[in-house]
């Protein structure tokens, strides 16, 4: 029985080499289009697809393999019956289908970038190809299906009569989830919103092998979704590869920093705030948040939401970071940083693509929109306590409260002349989270404005601000008892506001 392998590639990568390897092992060549002018012009011996099938391609190349002929060869079971039909059309027995699908993601990226619409990427939609093979992942105890030159060696080091059907299961599996991958990328780029739906989707191919997971025995790696957007499209100036950790750590550092007005720091450890400071210049937030925390920043993450000058840089340097991260460097600071060779120095891209946050549970993920703060400081409603001019705090309002939904919850932060002074995070009780805010506060606990992630659900945590002497709280409300805590206020003398939104964070 004639074996045959049929190519049709985009990616000329290596096809040569396989080809020759196939013809060495007795194995004939069928391809189409391009992908057959360029074997034969290498020196292979092939055949077109269009002098099997008797059929030329039409509409500008978009059908050539849809034929009868190609997928009896394709699908066929090697039963007598199949193999009277494969002989009756005059088809061949196809036993390896080598495929490159259109490269839509590089496409979509390049048209991204020129502001085009996603009409512009329908001619990229590979059909054909997709189902070249699906068909031969399907029948792979007869065929063999190849995606992706890289596949190429690994097959090329063995003997064609040593592949097994379950080599080619393995092979097929793989097949399964690029497509679906392909797939999933064309319906996150058409989609006009990303509602959670009945079909939701989400794929990405990996851009890095992490040096390990959160732990040293767990596997771990980074695939982009979003081409171009957050850490896919980053700039890394210098430093070693990303971890597990640094990643998630960065991913809240600059969450947390792009959402505040103004120059402004965020320093994370383990996923928190650990200092957040806002001010006039990077050298400025930077010496606040620094002595706000200088423990905690030793190993930690420093995000910016300005440009890194080199005054900033000099300061930067003098302190064990993991990863730096800001939209723009200043020339002169990355010079200074390059002394820092292990130091991790992103530059992140304008565009932010984040619509979910998702976690895998036993069976399967659970996926909710991606958390963000709606409401303004106007919006919040002063229910207990003085009446004053929130302009006098609106610069520590709007610190605190971003970043206690930056917090693991419970959380309470004490901010005061525009830094964190006090974070309490990841306690089990909301007493403990505002205790831990005010002894790593100290002093400077007095007149600080005090920020919960949710509500009060007793007057025991205005009490503690009463003690300390916090000049104004500022929480979401919706407790069955908040007028414990309303009455506190008034006796306490303190303004309290509620935002009337809850920024949970498990």
């Amino acid at each position: 029985m004639d074996a045959w392998a049929l190519f049709s590639v985009s990616d000329k990568t290596g096809s040569v080499e396989l080809a020759q390897w196939f013809n060495a092992q007795g194995v004939k060549i069928l391809a189409s289009g391009g992908t057959y002018r360029h074997l034969v012009e290498h020196g292979i011996t092939a055949t077109a697809l269009e002098d099997l099938t008797g059929f030329d391609q039409v509409l500008d190349g978009r059908v050539k393999t849809l034929h009868p002929v190609i997928y009896a060869g394709l699908l066929s079971r090697r039963t007598p019956k199949d193999q009277e039909d494969v002989k009756a059309l005059g088809s061949k027995n196809i036993v390896a289908v080598v495929v490159n699908l259109y490269p839509f993601r590089r496409r979509a990226n390049e048209v991204a970038a020129d502001d085009l619409s996603p009409t512009a990427l329908v001619e990229e939609i590979d059909v054909g190809g997709v189902s070249l093979i699906r068909a031969a992942a399907k029948n792979y105890a007869h065929v063999l299906v190849l995606v992706d030159p890289q596949q190429y060696p690994e097959i090329m080091a063995s003997e064609w009569t040593r592949v097994t059907e379950r080599d080619r299961l393995q092979w097929a599996s793989a097949a399964f989830r690029h497509v679906a991958a392909y797939d999933a990328a064309i319906a996150l780029t058409f989609s006009q919103d990303f509602e959670l739906d009945d079909d939701w989707v989400v794929s990405g191919i990996r851009k890095d092998a992490l040096r390990y997971g959160e732990n040293p025995h767990q596997t771990g790696a980074f695939y982009p979704i979003k081409i171009g957007s957050g850490f896919s499209g980053a700039r890394q100036w210098q430093g070693k590869e990303l971890s597990y950790n640094n990643l998630a750590d960065a991913d809240a550092a600059w969450g947390l920093v792009k959402q505040l007005p103004g120059c402004a720091v965020a320093v994370i450890k383990h996923q928190n705030p650990a200092a957040v400071a806002m001010g006039r210049t990077v050298e400025e937030v930077l010496e606040k948040a620094h002595a706000a925390d200088p423990v905690s920043i030793f190993g930690g993450i420093v995000a910016f939401n300005r440009e890194v000058s080199k005054e900033a840089a000099l300061a930067l340097r003098e302190i064990f970071l993991e990863v730096i991260l800001a939209p723009r460097y200043d020339p002169a600071a990355l010079t200074v940083l390059k002394s820092k060779k292990n130091l991790r120095v992103l530059e992140m891209p304008k565009e932010s693509w984040k619509p979910w946050e998702i976690r895998t549970v036993d069976g399967g993920v659970i996926v909710q929109s991606h958390d963000q703060l709606i409401a303004s400081l106007s919006q919040f409603e002063q229910v207990a306590g003085p009446q004053i001019d929130v302009a006098t705090y609106q610069l520590d309002i709007e610190l605190a409260w971003a970043t206690v939904a930056a917090a693991k919850s419970n959380a309470i932060v004490l901010a005061r002349d525009g830094v964190t002074r006090g974070i309490g995070s990841g306690q089990t009780n909301r007493v403990d989270a505002a205790r831990q805010a005010i002894q790593r506060a100290g002093s400077h606990a007095q007149g600080a404005v005090m920020a919960s992630d949710a509500f009060f659900p007793f007057g025991d945590v205005m009490d503690l601000a009463i003690q300390t002497g916090i000049g104004l709280v500022v929480q979401p409300g919706g407790s069955q008892r908040d007028q414990e805590s309303m009455d506190r206020a008034n006796q306490g003398g303190i303004p309290l506001f509620f935002t009337h939104e809850r920024h949970f964070r498990h």
